[in-house]
């Protein structure tokens, strides 16, 4: 399996927690008709689609990408010990894959100078901290950490209900405490090498993050998008999006942008390898991998 990416004068690495079939595809995908599933099975299973239990296929990572100046590690993934009550795969979990990735990739939680979470959901901001003597504390002692103003003030304001508030108050809030945060806005530009795009719908100020010098030589979607399946037909929306019309008009854009170019794009949920160029197909979009 392929987990690293010579793209210009970067180094991108991804970083896999997990990857297994998750919860049934038609729920996940509330606006997927049996019918539409069925026509695709054959080229989304197994990979993307467990056919026995009917569960979506999903790839849980981060990835971090190495300039000639940083090391940036986009989303921080599930965690250890932390409280998902209705997920048995991530609750209060001790295990070490993904820091074991972290170092098969040459770098330790030293080696982070950003962390960019691309939306504030539990698996994407959950090693942001760990559990140290009863306490939560950033994972990453030099990193300085990017989190969209807008976003935060959503899910630390109480007013939603979609979403359990355990990883803001686990996984965000001691980041804020220890003065290691940043909130910016969704536009925001890190350096030369790293910029956010604006990509809402999932969540209200979800953000993409891309990277190059002089060009987007590589883009990370963050959960603009989940399944190869919503490529092809960027109007399936995800369960938990908390504008749907805004996630269909978000994603088409997105892949409008980047269809046919050099652009690499990285995403987060797709199966293995989860890296590739966006072609189109028909009326939709496909994501064609990088080889081995």
């Amino acid at each position: 399996m392929r987990t690293s990416f010579a793209v210009n004068d970067m180094t991108i690495h991804r970083i896999v927690e997990q990857e297994h079939g998750f919860t049934p595809m038609l729920e996940f995908l509330p606006t997927l008709t049996r019918e539409l599933l069925e026509e695709n099975k054959s080229w989304l299973a197994p990979a993307g689609y467990d056919e026995k239990s009917g569960n979506v296929v999903l790839c849980f990572q981060s990835y971090v990408v190495k300039t000639p100046h940083h090391n940036i590690l986009v989303d921080a993934c599930i965690g250890n010990d932390k409280s998902f009550p209705h997920r048995a795969a991530w609750h209060k979990k001790n295990d070490s894959s993904w820091m074991n990735a972290l170092k098969a990739a040459g770098l330790t939680v030293e080696d982070i100078d950003f962390v960019m979470c691309t939306h504030l959901h539990g698996d994407h901001v959950g090693w942001n901290t760990r559990l140290e003597n009863g306490r939560w504390v950033p994972t990453f002692p030099k990193a300085r950490y990017l989190f969209s103003k807008k976003e935060y003030d959503y899910w630390s304001s109480g007013q939603q209900t979609m979403m359990p508030l355990d990883p803001i108050k686990e996984s965000v809030l001691p980041v804020i405490e220890a003065n290691r945060a940043e909130l910016v806005t969704s536009d925001h530009e890190l350096n030369d090498h790293i910029r956010l795009i604006p990509t809402p719908g999932h969540t209200p100020d979800h953000f993409a993050v891309c990277a190059g010098r002089g060009g987007d030589a590589a883009v990370f979607t963050g959960d603009l998008i989940h399944s190869p399946l919503q490529a092809r037909y960027p109007e399936l929306t995800m369960r938990v999006d908390t504008d749907r019309d805004q996630g269909v008009r978000t994603r088409r854009q997105f892949f409008e942008r980047y269809c046919d170019t050099d652009t690499l794009c990285c995403t987060m949920h797709f199966p293995s390898p989860s890296v590739g160029h966006i072609k189109r197909w028909g009326n939709g979009f496909r994501l064609e991998y990088v080889k081995d």
